[in-house]
């Protein structure tokens, strides 16, 4: 075994390298359709600039279709948790408002669903939670 010594020189090795000697030497352009036209790189440039731009669109949208959704879901869910206390409150005086109590379960049947799936699941369980109550007291 010869030991390594430095770096050699580089170049194509093998088969690739009698490839390139039966070809001829030098570069070599593949043989297909002539250069397009500047109308046509012209037109193509403008078809990928309108699909770059529709795809930042899109997901500028989605991203803020998210937070808008969260948010939503997220003020839903903290205006149930204050009908839920305020029935609690109203349990420990007596009886259960009606009005209080078809209130909340409309609230329940118009939460946004969030796009964060931890909270999406932490409004399905207070959700749940206020439909249980609703239907405990005949609201549903």
């Amino acid at each position: 075994m010869d030991p390594i010594n430095g770096i050699g020189p580089t170049g194509i090795v093998g088969a690739a390298q009698a490839r390139g000697r039966a070809r001829g030497a030098g570069f070599h352009v593949a043989d297909g359709p002539a250069a397009p036209t500047a109308g046509t790189a012209a037109g193509e440039a403008e078809d990928v600039a309108e699909a770059s731009l529709a795809g930042l669109l899109a997901l500028q949208e989605e991203l803020d279709g998210g937070t808008v959704r969260d948010r939503g879901a997220r003020r839903r869910g903290r205006d149930l948790l204050e009908e839920l206390a305020a029935l609690q409150r109203d349990l420990l005086s007596g009886a259960p408002d009606p009005a209080r109590l078809a209130r909340l379960a409309d609230m329940a049947d118009s939460v946004p669903e969030a796009a964060d799936p931890r909270l999406r699941d932490v409004v399905s369980a207070i959700v749940l939670r206020a439909r249980v109550e609703a239907a405990r007291y005949g609201a549903l």
